[in-house]
């Protein structure tokens, strides 16, 4: 599918024949419909061979233009998602991206590749776009042109029709893994220390609140998915998500509950702030709340701040300081609060922020570990734990841990000591 530039690629062929392919598939497919039983693959490919040569393209179309053309027929025909189906199938890709129906992209070995292939139309795109919505019992139409949904697969699959889309409809699927990454596959990629994870595997056992932030594609839930194994397999959890992504899999006394748009007549939508609150009447040991991007934040907060010790969450941001402000402006856009109250509420919450970054050669890795140690009435007091270097490799910064009692009583008392005292202050 992701092929090398040929003398005619076949998505010029795509363009250039696009409104006769649609026309012999949509014959093709009202022959199979008339069949008293289904036909097999080497019976649709004698079809579309006879349709292609018993039209006019036989006539116009080079030899390799005729390859392509019945190719495309045909995997039209056999395969659910068609031209899709291969890089669906591929393992090594991360993330298909659609932008119209002539501009496909996957995120391969960590790079951006253009895959040489082509939708017919933006009408077959969009019917695409509408398939992998009806697989989750999602509506897209002209008065809701957006879906985001989670596949049976775990695949996440983001969709936009044309009439808010410029350039022709949108198509992002993002891949997960069956397995997920834990920990150790974490360090052996250079993600982080083994130091860094030993002390984040006892920080979250011993619960502290954890918040990670990052760049868009930075590893925030694979991250978030691999701290999470670390939680006590008697604990109630309870995980809430945009888009089902989180698999924890140890642990059995657990609620996940995911988002739901509105329908088309604008009914039925449960967003996060919803499930936050119900999840506190679900007695919950630990919250843990998939990227927080709006007023949701306010209940995730007050959530953190009623004593659901080790609860998690995520969310966008450039660094740990500039995930603090985020959170200011999110509280503040739905909530009379004084920026004071908000910034104490976040200080008193939120126990361990951790800032992932994903750099130009697509490596993802953790950048800044750091302990909210106080808010003084002007500025937050940060203990960075951790910090990555210019080459991008962790080094602890040789701080304690100023808040230890969580530490002691859960047995750590001799982790994150650091090479100074935990008394001193400050930022480092």
């Amino acid at each position: 599918m992701v092929s090398a530039l040929m003398e005619i690629s076949r998505a010029k062929i795509t363009e250039k024949y696009g409104e006769e392919i649609d026309r012999a598939v949509r014959s093709v497919r009202k022959w199979i419909t008339e069949r008293n039983e289904p036909p097999s693959e080497d019976e649709i490919l004698c079809r579309c061979e006879d349709e292609f040569f018993g039209s006019g393209l036989a006539r116009s179309a080079g030899s390799h233009e005729t390859v392509v053309i019945i190719d495309s027929m045909y995997r039209r025909l056999t395969d659910r998602y068609g031209i899709l189906s291969g890089l669906l199938e591929d393992t090594s890709i991360n993330e298909i991206m659609v932008n119209g129906p002539g501009h496909i992209y996957v995120e391969k070995d960590k790079a951006l590749v253009r895959v040489d292939d082509a939708f017919t139309s933006c009408a077959e795109l969009e019917e695409m776009i509408r398939m992998f919505a009806a697989d989750v019992h999602r509506e897209i139409n002209e008065a809701n042109p957006i879906v985001d949904a989670r596949l049976p697969s775990g695949y996440r699959v983001n969709g936009v029709l044309r009439n808010v889309a410029l350039n022709g409809p949108i198509l992002t699927i993002r891949k997960f893994r069956e397995k997920e990454i834990d920990m150790d596959e974490l360090i052996g990629c250079a993600s982080l220390s083994v130091e860094c994870a030993e002390d984040l595997a006892a920080l979250v056992r011993s619960g502290y609140n954890i918040f990670i932030s990052g760049g868009t594609s930075s590893g925030k839930t694979t991250f978030l998915n691999a701290l999470t194994a670390y939680i006590g397999e008697s604990e109630r959890v309870i995980t809430i998500e945009d888009s089902a992504e989180l698999v924890i899999s140890h642990i059995e006394n657990k609620v996940q509950m995911e988002c739901r748009s509105a329908n088309s007549i604008g009914k039925g939508e449960v967003n996060m702030t919803q499930l936050i609150r119900t999840s506190l009447r679900m007695r919950p040991d630990r919250i843990i709340v998939g990227e927080v991007r709006g007023k949701e934040v306010i209940d995730m907060i007050q959530a953190m701040n009623t004593g659901h010790d080790g609860s998690m969450s995520t969310g966008h941001g450039n660094s740990i300081r500039g995930m603090l402000n985020r959170l200011e402006t999110m509280y503040l856009a739905d909530s009379q609060v004084s920026v004071n109250s908000v910034r104490n509420q976040i200080a008193n919450a939120i126990d361990v922020f951790i800032h992932l970054r994903r750099d130009a050669k697509g490596r993802r890795y953790v950048e800044e570990v750091a302990e909210m140690t106080d808010y003084n009435g002007e500025e937050y007091k940060l203990n960075y734990l951790y910090k990555a270097d210019e080459e991008g490799i962790l080094r602890a910064t040789g701080n304690g841990l100023h808040d230890r009692d969580r530490l002691i009583r859960s047995g750590y008392d001799n982790m994150l000591m650091g090479s100074t005292a935990p008394a001193g202050g400050g930022e480092k």
